[in-house]
C-alpha cells in the first residue's frame, strides 16, 4: 500500500488487538489486488440496544488506480436487508447476538471488500464474461449445526458454501437436492460459493 491506511473508531474505544486485526486484513486484501493505493476504515456502533448491546457498521474506502471503492457493512442485519441498504431496522431484522461484536463485523466487512476487489480486478483485466446468468446447481450435503454445506455444479464438481453465503436467511430451508443458483470463487481450500440463492 503506497499510503499508510487510516483506521478510525467512532463512539467506541478501539483496542490494539482490533486495530491489528484490521491492519492484517488490509494487508491480506493486497494479495487479491496488489495495486491498492490507500485505505480508510471506520468502525462504529450503528445503534444502541440497552439490553442486547451494540451492532456495528464497518465502512471501508479503498483507493485503487482510477477509482475509490466504498464498502459499507452492517454486521448484525440479515443479508437481504443489508443488500437493500435499509435505514431503519426492527429487532426481528437482526441476526443472532453473536454477530453484533465488532470483531465479527470487521471479519464480515473484509470478506465483502475482498469480493468487491476481486470483481474490480476481473473488470480491469477484461475478464468479465457476458451475462449468461449465475451457475445453477443442487445441494449435495448440508450440515446445519456446523453452518456449511456442499453444492454440486452442473458439470459435477463440488462447491463448498457457508451459511452466511445464503441469501435471504435461506440456509435453514436448504436440504439435499435443493436447487440453487450461486456465484463461485476460488477459496483457500478449493471452489467455494460466495453467494447462494435457493430457487425452490
Amino acid at each position: 500500500m503506497q499510503v499508510e491506511p487510516r483506521i478510525t473508531f467512532r463512539r467506541i474505544r478501539g483496542t490494539e488487538a482490533l486495530e491489528a486485526d484490521v491492519r492484517a486484513r488490509l494487508a491480506r486484501l493486497e494479495t487479491y489486488y496488489p495495486s491498492i493505493i490507500g485505505a480508510r476504515v471506520v468502525v462504529e456502533p450503528a445503534a444502541r440496544h440497552h439490553r442486547e448491546g451494540n451492532r456495528y457498521t464497518v465502512r471501508s474506502d479503498l483507493a485503487v488506480p482510477g477509482e475509490h471503492l466504498e464498502i459499507r457493512h452492517d454486521a448484525s442485519l440479515r443479508p437481504l436487508l443489508r443488500a437493500r441498504s435499509v435505514q431503519r431496522t426492527r429487532k426481528q431484522d437482526e441476526t443472532d447476538p453473536g454477530h453484533r461484536h465488532a470483531k465479527v463485523a470487521v471479519r464480515e466487512a473484509f470478506e465483502a471488500a475482498r469480493r468487491r476487489l476481486q470483481d474490480y480486478a476481473r473488470e480491469q483485466r477484461g475478464a468479465v464474461k457476458a451475462h449468461t446468468g449465475p451457475p445453477e446447481g443442487r445441494v449435495l450435503r448440508v450440515f446445519p449445526r456446523k453452518g456449511y454445506g456442499f453444492l454440486e455444479a452442473t458439470d459435477g464438481h463440488e462447491v463448498y458454501f457457508r451459511n452466511t453465503s445464503v441469501l435471504g436467511n435461506g440456509f435453514a430451508r436448504l436440504k439435499a437436492g435443493s436447487k440453487v443458483v450461486f456465484v463461485e470463487e476460488e477459496g483457500d481450500k478449493g471452489p467455494q460459493a460466495s453467494t447462494v440463492r435457493p430457487t425452490r
